[in-house]
């Protein structure tokens, strides 16, 4: 079971108050979880802050060991399942669970393949997660609390979203010997370039207008994510990219033509 808290990212996007690092740090650690990511935050030390350590309370070593990064993008690299805690609902996004939910996935992703990893992505403390960083992510969750006021604080919806993995956790009865029956699943950086690819790709063919995009990209990016893609099926389709890409390009011998009027 320790194998699955080892393998579980907590990620504070764009975070700007010390005191809910802390806080989130001293949730993670009571319930057996010690990775915390801090995703572009507003100051780079944030987690080194005298609110942050007096509210960790103990978690100082979460603390320490927190990583840093400049985008959600680097901090999803390694993750193959990613959970965005939002209670907007969203015109058009990937599957929406709740934290109940998303744990018991967690819980068959992590035992599924030893190469796994999953990540609970929580926005500002004031907007929360955009349309954008929710893009990236595998599945909308959300956290079944009052309709007429549902106004958790980062720090308290991340508790809540660790004690329920730790529960689906302790509560998994597969044996590790089921990881070798799985193919491996790619991880967010390879699924993120094939995604570049296949735009490239599209655009190549005349399939995708750059200059008129509208929302092909982002269902695209929907799909994919709703696959679960392995890392097998990931190269292939960058094997059908690359051949898609020495073709001669139907879409560029038109603009020549028009060109030459």
């Amino acid at each position: 079971m320790q194998d699955y808290f080892n393998r579980t990212r907590f990620i504070m996007v764009g975070t700007s108050h010390p005191g809910n690092v802390g806080s989130a740090a001293r949730a993670i650690k009571t319930m057996g979880f010690k990775e915390l990511v801090l995703a572009a935050p507003q100051y780079p030390d944030l987690h080194k802050h005298p609110d942050a350590i007096a509210l960790a309370s103990g978690a100082v070593d979460i603390l320490d060991t927190a990583i840093i990064c400049n985008t959600l993008e680097q901090a999803l690299a390694p993750i193959t399942l990613a959970f965005g805690l939002t209670a907007r609902s969203r015109d058009m996004g990937p599957p929406v669970v709740d934290i109940r939910q998303a744990a018991i996935e967690s819980t068959h992703h992590l035992s599924d393949n030893s190469n796994t990893q999953i990540a609970i992505i929580l926005g500002p403390e004031r907007i929360g997660l955009d349309n954008q960083q929710i893009s990236l992510c595998h599945r909308i969750c959300h956290i079944p609390a009052n309709p007429a006021y549902n106004s958790l604080n980062v720090a308290q919806a991340l508790q809540l979203a660790a004690w329920e993995l730790r529960y689906a956790y302790s509560s998994q009865v597969k044996e590790s010997t089921t990881h070798d029956h799985h193919p491996l699943l790619a991880s967010h950086a390879k699924v993120e370039a094939l995604i570049q690819h296949w735009q490239e790709a599209l655009e190549h063919i005349g399939f995708l207008n750059p200059a008129h995009p509208k929302k092909l990209m982002p269902r695209m990016r929907h799909w994919f994510n709703r696959s679960q893609l392995t890392q097998e099926e990931t190269d292939m389709m960058r094997g059908v990219c690359t051949q898609i890409l020495k073709l001669p390009s139907p879409f560029s011998n038109h603009q020549e033509s028009d060109n030459n009027k």
